[in-house]
């Protein structure tokens, strides 16, 4: 386990997270096809050519999983409850086959469940290409828990 117990999330602090990714067609392709999307943007080379990026795009939400995957294990592994809720989801700039992706999180609120045995944290998550160019952000909010609960059970 890696992850933050909620006593551990400092309000403000930006967590850089160490892994990157550099997506692949295939990458695009197994996720556009595991949840049905046949949007041809993503997958339609001689489509995506002829629109105003040129070639094909990697698909949105595909970014926001990697984003929130390349989180977890300085966040969330193993110390999260549930996630609660992703706010404000923006892609600002295309990803494209063959961007490498990393990503940081910046906790923007925290405070106590009603019973004071667990915590809700919120991360702003920005994931940025190569270039340094934001290319996804959302908030993410979860359920943690509190190290002196989780040490009891």
């Amino acid at each position: 386990m890696t992850g933050l117990y909620y006593e551990e999330f400092e309000v403000g602090e930006t967590i850089e997270h160490e892994r990157r990714r550099t997506i692949s067609e295939s990458d695009n392709q197994r996720f556009c096809d595991m949840t049905m999307n046949q949007q041809p943007l993503h997958l339609d080379e001689e489509f995506a050519g002829d629109t105003e990026f040129g070639e094909r795009l990697v698909n949105g939400l595909y970014t926001m999983s990697l984003a929130v995957g390349v989180s977890i294990p300085e966040t969330t592994d193993g110390t999260i409850v549930a996630n609660l809720s992703y706010d404000d989801v923006e892609h600002p700039q295309p990803v494209f086959h063959g961007d490498t992706i990393r990503v940081q999180s910046t906790v923007t609120d925290k405070r106590e469940t009603s019973d004071g045995e667990r915590g809700i944290v919120t991360m702003r998550v920005e994931a940025f290409n190569q270039n340094d160019e934001l290319v996804c952000e959302f908030e993410r909010t979860v359920l943690s828990l509190k190290r002196e609960h989780a040490e009891a059970e």
